[in-house]
């Protein structure tokens, strides 16, 4: 696992802790960050004496979501796996809790992270957001269906639309974050939640889990429909355009093709 761009810790003998390191990039998920991510998991996964994990990010921002060099240069395929998904996590199917700690901003696919972790714990710097449609792309990582599970549906659909950032107040009055913490302080609250929850008894809170989950909304036509949506974006010219502008500073130009 590249210690470069993602760190693996024991905070103790059952909690993990998970860094997307790259501050330079915006910590913005590149073809070696998945890579990472996903051998993280499966260290996660593999050690029976590791009951939680907690994810966060070296600050100041959480994620900016997919590397949109990578996707310019051609390697938006190497931003998946066919375990996880997008950055090897938003699809993997896991036993054991993941807690997200956003201290900053978690946009796009980075928001879209945070969705798939079972808790969010958020400080006052967090902020998070789909902007994919400014760029002419589809968030295609499970934030088209998450979302609108932990906001209200036309709040959901109106940042959807717009684009626009969701203040971390707004997330903690609907319930997308549990707990708010001082910024600079969202892993130390985290880590005392993974306490918490490390301290039960581990199968019972893998099977606790496991059944919250799958009995709720299975995710297999959401998962299908967000393909469609995301291959027809990314065969549109709007979306090289989007890329570009993105890249240049500047506002895009939409020709609707």
């Amino acid at each position: 696992m590249s210690t470069e761009v993602v760190r693996f810790e024991m905070h103790d003998e059952h909690v993990a802790v998970i860094t997307i390191d790259r501050p330079e990039a915006r910590n913005a998920i590149s073809p070696e960050v998945t890579a990472a991510l996903e051998a993280a998991v499966d260290r996660v996964e593999e050690d029976e004496g590791l009951r939680v994990a907690v994810l966060t990010a070296t600050p100041p921002v959480f994620c900016a979501g997919a590397d949109l060099k990578a996707i310019r240069d051609g390697r938006r395929m190497q931003l998946s796996t066919d375990r996880g998904g997008f950055a090897g996590l938003v699809r993997r199917k896991r036993r054991k809790p993941m807690i997200a700690a956003v201290d900053g901003p978690a946009l796009a696919g980075g928001t879209e992270i945070v969705l798939s972790c079972d808790l969010v714990v958020a400080s006052e710097a967090a902020r998070f957001g789909l902007p994919e449609v400014k760029r002419g792309l589809v968030a295609a990582a499970g934030g088209l269906f998450r979302l609108p599970r932990k906001l209200p549906v036309n709040l959901a659909m109106e940042h959807v639309l717009t684009g626009e950032p969701i203040a971390v107040e707004t997330a903690v009055r609907f319930g997308l974050v549990n707990r708010v913490a001082a910024p600079g302080a969202a892993l130390a609250t985290a880590l005392e939640l993974a306490a918490a929850i490390a301290a039960n008894a581990p199968i019972a809170v893998r099977e606790s889990r496991r059944v919250m989950l799958e009995s709720g909304p299975r995710d297999e036509i959401a998962w299908e429909l967000s393909r469609q949506a995301a291959a027809v974006a990314v065969a549109s010219e709007d979306v090289q355009e989007g890329i570009a502008a993105f890249l240049e500073k500047r506002a895009p130009v939409w020709r609707g093709v």
